[in-house]
């Protein structure tokens, strides 16, 4: 049945099914993702010194969407987001690393040992969540991690294979050997491609290289070519590191393209958080970036590439999400969606034109209890068509003002309405409530 229901989805969309023998009708899948790199950080989206030719290239040939937003802008809520389709209030990562109490460095063979515990913990809470690699699995992909993973090992992730052993007594956190990935070169993911041909299976790879992420050390030339284009190191080593990503994006794309999978593959392309480099100090970001609730830290470039079957277009009006790739992984492969996600399939753009809110939020670095993650929040974000509310915790952010911005207008945020227009903020607030409310946290005058 499920031959016959891939032939006819083939057909409707005017594609031929694969007919070279072992291979499968069904579509292999690749999340491209970016690590630490602002929305407007590629030639693409204007920028006037960055040169990214092939995401630019990919970004032509996919359906595009330049108002992308992630979840939360830092790494591991927002990985997680991608990989469940759910927010972090919902998944429960809300943040890098578990708080807990240890007298010295936290990154010591010591500090992994007394983290492990309250990781442990977190781990556990997290695999009950619907894993997008468990649901491939019974459609019999193979699927493999390589680059950022926070989340234990890629066994944890639910992944046949990967580079990250997660081992927190060996000083697994982040991605541990995964992080080599792209900057020492791309044979493990050429080699698992292979395998996956061999075995005449469709494959998931998740590519979410340490780039353009600090250490902002990219090869000499790159970085000559833009020491040449401004007058500080600091940006030209981050800008350099853009490129050096785009170049295996393109590495990657050729090796598909040369092994005939282009037109049964599905690119998804995103960036995990934003960064703005600070001209003045070598791998530092700019406050307001990274961590932060602005466009600077949450937006990205959103793109979907299946040749024959996603038209390629450009859209910069329509709001997406990263909680929007499960949805439509599942839409492509005829599956039914999780009620508890609230993602939108990509190409399903009658829903998509209703939507009237999406959303994102902002928790603290260190998740102040592995067992109430949502403690940890700092700022909940709705955007509505051309208006943007970023909305304080009142637990850990008394102090601080809610803050509306007209967004199409004010893309860097520069001018906060709040007082101009407090029947809006008002208006925000209650559909931020709606959508969600932690418990503790206790609205004013609503």
């Amino acid at each position: 049945m499920k031959y016959i229901y891939w032939l006819l989805v083939l057909s409707i969309f005017g594609c031929k099914a694969p007919t070279e023998e072992g291979k499968s009708l069904k579509p292999n899948i690749v999340f491209i993702i970016s690590d630490d790199q602002a929305w407007n950080d590629y030639s693409f989206m204007d920028h006037q010194a960055i040169e990214t030719p092939r995401i630019d290239q990919l970004a032509n040939q996919s359906l595009t969407y330049t108002r992308g937003y992630v979840s939360a802008p830092l790494c591991s809520p927002s990985l997680a987001s991608m990989i469940t389709g759910l927010y972090p209030h919902q998944h429960g990562i809300t943040g890098n690393d578990p708080a807990f109490n240890f007298e010295g460095k936290k990154f010591t063979a010591e500090g992994f040992k007394a983290r492990k515990e309250y990781f442990d913990t977190l781990l556990q809470k997290f695999q009950q969540q619907p894993l997008l690699t468990n649901i491939l699995a019974e459609e019999g992909y193979l699927s493999m991690q390589t680059g950022k993973w926070w989340l234990g090992s890629y066994q944890d992730g639910g992944f046949d294979y990967g580079m990250t052993h997660g081992d927190p007594a060996r000083g697994g956190r982040h991605g541990d050997e995964g992080l080599t990935i792209g900057r020492e070169g791309m044979d493990t993911i050429f080699s698992f491609i292979d395998k996956s041909q061999e075995e005449e299976q469709p494959f998931f790879l998740w590519y979410a290289p340490f780039l353009p992420h600090t250490p902002h050390n990219p090869p000499d030339s790159l970085l000559q070519k833009y020491l040449a284009k401004v007058d500080s190191e600091p940006l030209a080593g981050y800008y350099a590191n853009c490129e050096w990503f785009d170049i295996t994006v393109g590495q990657l794309l050729d090796h598909l393209q040369q092994e005939g999978l282009s037109e049964n593959t599905i690119i998804f392309y995103v960036c995990d958080n934003g960064w703005q480099q600070n001209p003045e100090k070598m791998n530092r970001y700019v406050k307001g970036s990274k961590r932060a609730p602005y466009d600077l830290g949450i937006r990205t470039p959103v793109m979907v590439k299946w040749p024959g079957q996603v038209k390629a277009q450009r859209d910069s009006s329509m709001l997406v999400s990263s909680i929007d790739f499960v949805p439509t992984v599942l839409d492509f492969l005829g599956l039914p969606q999780p009620e508890k996600m609230q993602g939108i399939s990509l190409t399903a753009k009658d829903r998509l034109q209703s939507r009237n809110q999406i959303f994102s939020e902002v928790f603290a670095h260190d998740i102040e209890s592995v067992l109430e993650p949502d403690l940890s929040l700092k700022y909940r974000i709705v955007i509505e068509g051309e208006w943007k509310l970023i909305r304080p915790s009142n637990r850990n952010l008394p102090d601080e003002e809610p803050e509306l911005y007209q967004i199409m207008q004010d893309p860097f945020e520069k001018n906060n309405l709040a007082s101009q227009y407090p029947e809006k903020v008002e208006d925000l607030q209650k559909k931020l409530n709606r959508w969600w409310q932690p418990s503790f946290e206790k609205e004013e005058n609503l």
